[in-house]
């Protein structure tokens, strides 16, 4: 008998799977199986193959080539697991950030049909011209240049045929390997369930092109005062769930060199611009292109950066880029026990982790680039030794977070092809210290909570003698004795002078911290830092003056 698990419905395609991985070398993960799984061995009738030299670097390599050729749900899924660097050892990382999405197209008149099919109308109706050349050909779609009626030159991005059928068909399967890897031990470590369900969300967000389109006219919404970068226009009356038809740019891809110069651009200027596109998605919009490799940008005349396929994006709430700040600040103190609370913090780590052996493995790496020139950091290596840092002790930052770090490594990588003396941390320096003196001081995000807190406290302070007589009725019931509850002026009175003190608490408190935080970073001598070191004086008489107010009353 098969295992549970295994649907007969599904069981060839669970024979392709398992072949694959048995020609690639995984035999010994088929061996390490229970029992149950004796008749699968058994219909596979083959042993796996043996790979000369099974080192972890070669089978990284074989696991790579197995997730290719398994189709679009395993090559979506690699792509994922690239991000998780808390999942796989770094050698498997890295060579699924390696991942291919190409694939040979189908031909134009298997493609035809489904286009007509999702628009209602013929080619002719909507295009003038359709050249049934596909330009790209990738594992969920194909994309074709066209000319609309209208004139207007636009790209056409289709959904390959049934090929929603067939990955919900390695979605179940791949459900199934997630509840049964969530009974073992790791299951204790991680939550495969969830991480496999955010993975499926992900996947059915990215055959959706009607949220494709909705992220680039979000793109392009945020970057509207900006003349950096050039979003195209999505025409919505040509596109479905299905089908999308995008505005065609034209330009020079951005790590074709040889055309840069050719073409007499600054490529200086071509890097600073892209680091301010990924800067300001991250830090102001918490909204991210999170498919930033070269094939995805062109430069246009002027140096503006044209940016294409909005597929995969990346979220980072204020919380997380909070979160951010605060690694940056305690990093850039070599604090490494700050560091360890911080993880904590952000729910990285459970409080069982071995505190001295990530402080240690913290340590080592914060003291490598002690002293070191900002501009001599490398993001991609540092990245990479924070991977196996997190491998090592479980780390679960967001998945956002680590595709924001797979992406400041892939921009600087283009960044130092365009201008080698390129850095992205000295580029985003001054960036991180105007977010963090946003954040730190008075804004309208304070007067928001303020405000909210205040209608709250109001609702509390009503809604107490309703609830305290609606308690006292139910205890009536069994008992005879009535009970009132009467909420005199003067209580209601004690209570709103209880709530100012707090919110006046807090308030200060929030201005102490956050001018304490302000001294260092200001240049000495300067005005700035004069009103800064004037502001904190103040902050701290208020807040005596209201500690000697309180004693008093006592």
């Amino acid at each position: 008998m098969f295992p549970s698990f295994i649907s007969f419905r599904h069981l060839r395609r669970y024979r392709e799977i398992a072949k694959i991985f048995l020609a690639h070398g995984f035999g010994f993960v088929f061996n390490r199986l229970g029992p149950e799984w004796s008749s699968l061995r058994h219909l596979l009738q083959r042993r796996s193959s043996k790979i000369s030299g099974s080192t972890p670097e070669n089978l990284s390599v074989h696991f790579r080539l197995a997730l290719e050729e398994l189709g679009p749900t395993f090559i979506k899924f690699g792509q994922i697991l690239s991000t998780r660097p808390d999942l796989l050892p770094p050698e498997y990382i890295r060579e699924l950030s390696r991942l291919q999405d190409t694939v040979a197209p189908l031909p134009w008149e298997i493609m035809q049909p489904v286009i007509e099919q999702e628009l209602g109308k013929s080619i002719k109706e909507s295009f003038s011209i359709v050249d049934p050349q596909p330009l790209a050909s990738a594992s969920l779609a194909q994309v074709y240049t066209a000319t609309l009626l209208s004139g207007e030159e636009v790209v056409i991005k289709v959904q390959r045929p049934n090929i929603t059928d067939i990955i919900s068909v390695d979605l179940e399967i791949l459900t199934s390997w997630a509840r049964r890897a969530q009974a073992t031990p790791l299951g204790k470590v991680y939550d495969f369930i969830s991480m496999f369900e955010d993975f499926a969300f992900t996947l059915r967000n990215e055959l959706d092109y009607g949220r494709e389109g909705r992220n680039a006219d979000r793109f392009r919404l945020n970057f509207a005062n900006e003349k950096f970068l050039y979003i195209p226009k999505v025409y919505w009356e040509f596109s479905t769930s299905r089908v999308l038809v995008i505005e065609r740019i034209k330009g020079i891809k951005i790590d074709n060199i040889k055309a840069l110069d050719e073409a007499g651009y600054d490529r200086k200027r071509i890097a600073t611009n892209g680091a301010r596109i990924i800067i300001k998605e991250v830090l102001e919009d918490g909204f991210f292109h999170a498919d930033v490799h070269p094939g995805n940008f062109i430069v246009m005349p002027g140096e503006i950066v044209g940016a294409m396929d909005f597929g995969m994006v990346g979220y980072l709430r204020d919380k997380d880029r909070m979160d951010l700040i605060r690694l940056y600040a305690v990093s850039v103190r070599l604090d490494s026990d700050s560091m360890v609370e911080q993880f904590i913090r952000m729910g990285a780590t459970n409080v069982e982790v071995n505190r001295k052996a990530l402080a240690r493995d913290i340590d080592r790496l914060l003291d490598k680039y002690h002293n070191m020139p900002l501009k001599e950091i490398r993001a991609k290596e540092v990245i990479e030794e924070t991977m196996s840092i997190a491998f090592h002790h479980h780390l679960r930052l967001p998945p956002d977070m680590w595709l924001l770090g797979k992406t400041l490594a892939m921009i600087e990588g283009i960044g130092m092809q365009l201008d080698p003396d390129f850095n992205v941390f000295t580029f985003s320096e001054p960036y991180v210290k105007k977010l963090t003196w946003s954040m730190f001081t008075p804004n309208r995000k304070w007067l928001d909570a303020i405000l909210n807190t205040g209608v709250e406290w109001g609702e509390f302070i009503n809604a107490v003698p309703r609830a305290g007589l609606r308690t006292l009725k139910r205890m009536e019931r069994g008992d005879p004795v009535p009970i009132v509850l009467e909420v005199t002026n003067r209580v209601k009175h004690s209570l709103d002078r209880l709530f100012a003190r707090l919110t006046l608490g807090i308030l200060l408190a929030a201005f102490i911290i956050a001018l304490a935080f302000l001294i260092p970073g200001t240049a000495p001598g300067s005005w700035v830092q004069l009103i800064v070191l004037v502001g904190f004086i103040v902050v701290v008489i208020l807040g005596i003056g209201l500690l000697v107010s309180i004693f008093r009353e006592r």
